[in-house]
């Protein structure tokens, strides 16, 4: 089964010049988890519900700001290389193309839905996480975003008395806080927010003000209930089309009547992987201008680069290159560039030489700087002290002051 049967040619699309505005009112009335920006009716990336509901966001502010490059996908690709994706990205949504063109998108909703009939010879037990972590029922919304971050989960499971009464993801924090935000604030809606209210009044103090009270309501006035439950013996099949007609990305496992673990539409999108090769092949554009170096070469040489982080994946790696008209004893000078999509995040490097050779490799150094320069700030990164977390969830909940 390609992609070409599983992605839709409908889709919401918006100009880079779009006011955010626009895009709100989208994902409100659509109830789209993602959007199609584009240049003079060229892509250029996505917006999804996240970002917009991840931070404070001005209404008058253009759709550019906002652009998400996640990692492309042919009509051609298997269900295999999708998955891992979006598995390796932390993205439901990815653009699909055909040749130069973009074909349509594909969710992890309609991708599960596809694969559901296959999915019996699995069971939630095969898949699912059992290092469950939970909170009280009286747990504050502070504590539950700490959770979320310290241990980098997306749902987190509501209990009371050992009883599962709700669950909590990420994306419920952040509609629920964007809409909290808007009532309170009123004036132009931002991502997330309810039409209508009075005009803004307060500056920076109210809002954080306000962000204080919110991190003090209990869990119970943002969970999801009830809660979605399976048990560790149930059909993958029939646990994914359980999470299809209840709306929902998670259901809690039960044993005896109590919690025991979670399975996520994440953890059934990494089973889709078992058996998958490690690296995606490496696309290059102007591939005839690889004169002194073999397509088989650059890849090795791409791998060679990251096998240095153990911990570093590649999902997707592109090259281009460019021919300019200066010479070097008969040598074309190259333009070279290289884009990794990794599950550390996007790195790109440019590097020009004569010869392909001699400009990828300059390419490959600076890539390597970037992923270097990355891993060292992750090891001395300080944990920050509670008055520092608190300043970051505001940040996260209203937004940092924007840098262009």
């Amino acid at each position: 089964m390609n992609i070409r049967e599983i992605a839709t040619t409908e889709y919401e699309s918006f100009d880079e010049d779009a006011r955010v505005s626009k895009l709100v009112g989208t994902f409100q009335e659509r109830g789209v988890d993602a959007v199609v920006v584009t240049s003079d009716g060229d892509y250029e990336g996505l917006v999804t519900r996240r970002q917009l509901n991840s931070t404070h966001q001005n209404p008058d502010a253009k759709a550019r700001s906002l652009i998400w490059n996640v990692g492309r996908v042919g009509v051609d690709a298997d269900v295999r290389t999708v998955a891992r994706l979006m598995v390796g990205s932390s993205a439901k949504t990815l653009p699909v193309f055909e040749g130069e063109d973009l074909y349509g998108v594909v969710t992890a909703r309609d991708l599960l839905a596809a694969v559901q009939e296959f999915l019996g010879v699995l069971t939630v037990e095969d898949v699912y996480t059992e290092d469950l972590v939970t909170v009280p029922r009286d747990a504050t919304l502070g504590e539950v975003l700490h959770t979320l971050r310290d241990q980098r989960i997306t749902h987190l499971p509501v209990v009371e008395d050992d009883d599962a009464v709700g669950v909590i993801s990420i994306h419920d924090v952040l509609d629920f806080t964007a809409r909290e935000m808007g009532r309170r604030q009123g004036g132009s809606p931002g991502a997330g927010t309810q039409p209508g209210g009075g005009s803004s009044r307060g500056g920076f103090g109210e809002r954080a003000g306000d962000l204080e009270r919110m991190l003090d309501l209990p869990a119970g006035n943002v969970m999801t209930e009830p809660v979605e439950t399976t048990t560790p013996d149930q059909s993958l099949d029939d646990a994914v089309d359980q999470m299809l007609e209840a709306g929902v990305s998670s259901l809690v496992v039960t044993s005896e009547d109590r919690p025991v673990g979670i399975v996520t539409d994440t953890d059934v999108l990494r089973s889709l992987t078992w058996g998958a090769e490690t690296h995606l092949p490496v696309q290059i554009t102007n591939v005839d201008l690889l004169d002194d170096i073999s397509r088989p070469d650059v890849a090795d040489m791409i791998e060679e680069s990251t096998r240095k982080y153990g911990d570093l994946t590649v999902l997707e790696a592109n090259v281009y290159l460019q021919e300019h008209d200066e010479t070097l004893r008969g040598t074309p000078l190259i333009m070279a560039r290289i884009r990794l999509f990794t599950d550390r995040g996007h790195f790109v490097g440019t590097g020009e030489g004569y010869g392909a050779r001699h400009a990828l490799h300059l390419a490959r150094n600076v890539v390597e700087r970037q992923i270097l320069e990355g891993k060292e700030y992750g090891r001395t990164k300080k944990h920050p002290s509670d008055e520092e977390r608190s300043r970051l969830y505001g940040w996260w909940l209203a937004g940092p002051p924007r840098q262009q």
